[in-house]
């Protein structure tokens, strides 16, 4: 196991790695951010008596290379890494990595591809109306990656978020994490990275294979911790996947001020709030009893405005309403079950208790085995003390279901999540001449190169057309 306690000395980022050798205990080792890959494997290799060239690095579903140095593989505080020897086949050593292929796209997890710790299934959930937002959005993530975030004081993307129910006790980036479905461990690489979260949640979805000896292991169980605090591969948290970094700076439906990270709902118009009134839409629509039962899902809330198949499918974003009102919304769908089975509950203040009365009769007293009742005599219709005669606030208890929470039309057109990434498409971007994708212009000459995969054509920003000697002559360097 690495575990990493990083401080800062003059320029250089130092830290004590707790390397976990062939799966066994950890054993520490000084290094620092500027330490490549390849220097902890001579060190693990002196230390253990093997050949350097015997052993493997596996982080986060991939074997990082000898090039690489610990800051660039994203090695946050008390990373897990393991070390293992090179597997033996048929008494010769295995020269490639295993789950490296070559042919694989873009978010395989071979030796030079990306890490899980910068994957971004976001697109799954949120999708675009073009392939060429994903352009955009990768620019921007290098914008604030941790290197310019540094400089720039800007904060940095974060591709997940956790509610963290350990130390933190509230909603946090997450790190998403992946090990062998039957060994257990961490060290599986994977054969190609995860693209949605479906990908993610469902077990067995992806493929590798097991780096550990004598496991022939080859299903992926992914699994996310949270990124605020050390934490084990045993303190895991759920992943808030409607939950997002806000880098299109989309203002919140309700206060319409720019927040982050944000929750976008799952309507049409995708629309976006902000944590703090998520948190109140919450607890008033509790208040007022206002959660709807779906048959699968359980007690749920639909989007801020009211849009229709807009349900909140994972119920552990109502975390975010704190341990209090947490427990009152579980005591709450326990509460509605037994209204839907015809029973009632006492009114009496600080009771509540679920009571299944006779179906005849308008007199109810709240009793129960081992005095669990409080021995309240209520009336049925009205839940005040029981009474002969006509209920006098009858009508007045018929109207208290109206909506306690309403947003502004105007604040709801400005929250959508799916407006913005057509406007943004609209005003910083231009189509490739060749593909048409659009593309977008972060500062630099007017020499274009197309960044799809495919195309890679190279054209003039400010005419549209194949890059020339006149284009470089006259406006190579216009603004």
């Amino acid at each position: 196991m690495l575990r990493i306690c990083q401080r800062i000395k003059s320029s250089c980022l130092e830290a004590i790695v707790f390397v976990r050798f062939n799966s066994s205990h950890g054993f520490p080792v000084e290094v620092d951010s500027d330490t490549s890959i390849f220097q902890l494997k001579e060190v693990v290799a002196k230390r253990q008596g093997v050949p350097t060239d015997q052993l493997r690095v596996i982080f986060a579903g991939r074997e990082l290379g000898n090039d690489l140095t610990l800051q660039n593989c994203h090695l946050e505080q008390q990373s897990i890494v393991h070390v293992v020897q090179r597997l033996q086949r048929g008494g010769q050593e295995v020269d490639t990595p295993v789950g490296y292929n070559p042919r694989c796209p873009a978010g395989g997890l071979g030796r030079n591809a990306e890490s899980l710790t910068r994957v971004d299934l976001s697109g799954s959930v949120l999708p675009a109306d073009s392939v060429g937002l994903a352009v955009i959005l990768n620019n921007s993530r290098k914008k604030d990656s941790p290197a310019a975030s540094t400089s720039a004081g800007r904060p940095t993307y974060n591709s997940f978020y956790v509610y963290c129910k350990g130390p933190c006790q509230a909603v946090q980036p997450g790190k998403l994490r992946v090990r062998c479905s039957t060994c257990k461990q961490t060290t599986l690489t994977l054969a190609q990275g995860p693209s949605c979260w479906e990908d993610v949640l469902i077990p067995n979805q992806m493929s590798g294979e097991c780096q550990s000896l004598n496991c022939p292991g080859t299903g992926a169980e992914f699994f996310f911790k949270c990124g605020a605090h050390p934490t084990s591969d045993e303190e895991t948290s759920v992943a808030l996947n409607l939950i997002t970094t806000n880098h299109r700076d989309i203002s919140c439906i309700t206060c319409t001020d720019i927040r982050s990270p944000v929750l976008v709902f799952q309507c049409n118009s995708r629309h976006v709030i902000c944590l703090d009134c998520f948190h109140l839409y919450c607890v008033t629509r509790l208040n007022d009893r206002q959660f709807v039962h779906d048959p699968e899902l359980g007690y749920s809330l639909p989007c801020v405005a009211g849009c229709p198949n807009s349900l909140i499918k994972e119920l552990h974003h109502f975390r975010v309403l704190g341990e209090e009102q947490y427990n009152r919304y579980q005591q709450y769908g326990a509460e509605e079950c037994v209204l839907q089975m015809g029973g009632v509950l006492c009114p009496s203040p600080g009771c509540g208790a679920g009571l299944i009365p006779e179906l005849e009769g308008r007199k109810i007293t709240c009793e129960g085995g081992h005095s669990l009742g409080c021995g309240f005599v209520f009336c049925r219709d009205c839940k005040e003390a029981y009474h002969e005669g006509e209920c006098r606030a009858l009508f007045e208890a018929s109207g208290t279901t109206t909506q306690g929470y309403r947003v502004d039309e105007k604040a709801a057109e400005q929250a959508r999540w799916e407006k913005a990434s057509k406007e943004t498409i609209k005003k910083t971007t231009k189509p490739c001449p060749h593909c048409h994708v659009p593309v977008e212009k972060n500062g630099g000459c007017m020499h274009m190169k197309c960044p799809q995969p495919q195309c890679k054509f190279e054209w003039c920003w400010n005419c549209s057309v194949e890059w020339n000697r006149t284009c470089m002559g006259a406006h190579w360097f216009d603004l």
